[in-house]
This record gives structure tokens, C-alpha cells and sequence, in this order.
């Protein structure tokens, strides 16, 4: 873990100085140098930066950390429910509008008549071909 915390700092750091000392000679050499001395287990560069420079700066800002953790955890659960509350609101308007077109449509073409199968007067063939035309004369 001690690696992983001193690499992402390395690649801040690498960010920075790409855009302003990469004309320097020799610059990409020392950067493959200097990871080859933070991964060496010989040198254990790594774990040297760490306990040297960050362990104590994160010791000393732990309670800081922490607090900032905490804010973030309670900022994220309002926000999550403030947008599942408006996804909600977005999905039943969504489905009461499409209530509305589809009733006005079917309105429209006079599907709202209740078919009853057992009417000798009309079949299913009459009733669609009622509706063929009927939707034919509405374009």
C-alpha cells in the first residue's frame, strides 16, 4: 500500500514536471531510474518516502481526513437520494403523459368502444378495417 500511496504522489509530481523540466537532459532516465529505486526491494525507496515524508504529514492531518471522509459519505447519500427522488419524478411524468397521448389516441379512433366477441353485428375483420380507414382519413 506504502508503494501504491508514494507512486500516485510520483505521478502528481510527473504531471507537473513533464510540462516544465522534460527539455532537461537526461530527464526521462532519471524518472526510470527513480521508479526502478521506489519498486527495487533492495532500496525500498517506497517505503523510505513514506515513512520519512507522508506517514508523518497523514498522521498529523488524520483527524482532518477523517472528518473531510465523513462530509463526503453524508454529501453523497443527499445527493443520490435528491436524484433518485428526481428520476422518480421524471419517470411518473413520463408515464402519466403517455397515459394521457395514449388515451387521447385511442380516443381518437374510437378504440374506447368495448368489442364484445359475442356481437353478430361486427367482427374482429370489420373492426380493424373500421380503423384502417378511419386512421387513413386522419392523415
Amino acid at each position: 500500500m506504502m508503494y501504491w500511496i508514494v507512486f500516485a504522489l510520483y505521478t502528481v509530481a510527473e504531471t507537473i514536471t513533464d510540462l516544465t523540466v522534460a527539455w532537461f537532459p537526461l530527464y526521462y532516465e532519471l524518472k526510470i531510474a527513480f521508479v526502478i529505486w521506489l519498486l527495487s526491494p533492495y532500496t525500498r525507496g517506497a517505503s523510505l518516502i513514506y515513512r520519512k515524508c507522508l506517514h508523518p504529514l497523514l498522521s498529523s492531518r488524520e483527524r482532518e481526513i477523517d472528518e473531510y471522509i465523513v462530509q463526503a459519505k453524508e454529501k453523497s447519500y443527499v445527493t443520490m437520494v435528491n436524484f433518485g427522488k428526481q428520476g422518480l419524478s421524471i419517470a411518473a411524468t413520463a408515464a402519466v403523459t403517455a397515459a394521457v397521448k395514449v388515451k387521447a389516441l385511442l380516443s381518437h379512433l374510437d378504440l374506447l368502444v368495448v368489442y364484445d366477441p359475442h356481437d353478430p353485428n361486427i367482427s374482429r375483420l370489420d373492426l380493424k378495417v373500421k380503423l384502417r380507414k378511419q386512421a387513413v382519413a386522419d392523415c
